[in-house]
């Protein structure tokens, strides 16, 4: 893969970790450089010649497709778009739902599948019993840069398990609305415990992630969907009124439909690579 596609690919990746429901691991499976990013991070140690130039340029799109469109974003959610567009996030995790239950290549439900699925659930709710903007950047203080770093090492799982938004984790913490507005208007001074915390966690879920899914993927991939199922119920719209529900449904349709197509496309990509491999 060229510099430049891969800048590019960074490019489309942050663009995606901007809205909420859209997954960046997700994008980056599409895009199919996935694997390569986590075993980059992974291994950035031991290759640092192989790894840290594919990061850096990774990251350089990344930052530059984050910035592009948190204005936009920032910018339809204190316009009337920001109630149908929080229904549209609400069916893009929804679409996300499919590909993860795939993976987990469940034949039957069994008592330890629920209980995968209901570990997955419980660690939405205590996350969501935490004080509503605790991770909020921005606050001064020596323990406040300090939980910011904690909620970074938090947020690191989103940006590297495939099916989680990090945006929607952003929500789950009830610091969304902050971080968005900090990136759309440059000021990233804020947000850099965060982003500190969030480098170095997303080197240790890399790592971990690599184990668990060689040894248990069934396992992991239950628990993130219980994940995704328990975090449904955070991007409701709160006080949606009857007649915005009703024109909501068809944005719920909207944002499913885009992100299943997404992976559709990549399941067909993947068949279509599978079968030129046994050709050769």
């Amino acid at each position: 893969m060229g510099w430049i596609t891969t800048i590019l690919s960074g490019l489309a990746v942050g663009a995606a970790m901007t809205i909420p429901g859209v997954s960046g691991g997700s994008a980056a499976m599409i895009l199919g450089i996935y694997d390569r990013l986590v075993s980059a991070v992974s291994n950035i140690f031991t290759e640092p010649k192989r790894s840290i130039p594919l990061l850096l340029k990774f990251t350089a799109g990344a930052a530059a497709g984050m910035l592009l469109i948190a204005r936009l974003i920032s910018f339809l959610l204190t316009t009337p778009a920001e109630v149908p567009l929080r229904f549209v996030f609400l069916g893009a995790v929804a679409g996300g739902i499919p590909m993860i239950f795939r993976k987990a290549g469940v034949r039957r439900i069994t008592a330890g599948t629920l209980t995968l699925v209901l570990v997955g659930m419980c660690c939405v709710l205590l996350l969501s019993a935490l004080p509503e903007g605790i991770f909020a950047p921005g606050a001064g203080g020596f323990m406040s840069m300090v939980v910011q770093f904690l909620g970074g090492i938090l947020l690191a799982a989103a940006l590297v398990l495939p099916g989680i938004s990090a945006s929607h984790f952003l929500y789950m913490l009830g610091i969304y609305d902050s971080v968005m507005e900090h990136v759309s208007n440059f000021e990233l001074l804020p947000l850099l415990p965060m982003a500190l915390g969030a480098v170095i966690g997303a080197f240790l879920t890399a790592r971990a992630l690599e184990s668990l899914i060689e040894r248990h993927p069934a396992g992991t991939f239950l628990v993130i969907l219980g994940f995704m199922l328990a975090s449904l119920r955070e991007l409701l719209p709160q006080d949606a009124g009857a007649v915005q529900i009703i024109f909501g449904a068809p944005c719920v349709l909207v944002g499913f439909i885009s992100v299943y197509c997404l992976q559709s496309d990549r399941r067909r990509n993947n068949r279509k690579s599978e079968k030129i491999r046994d050709i050769v």
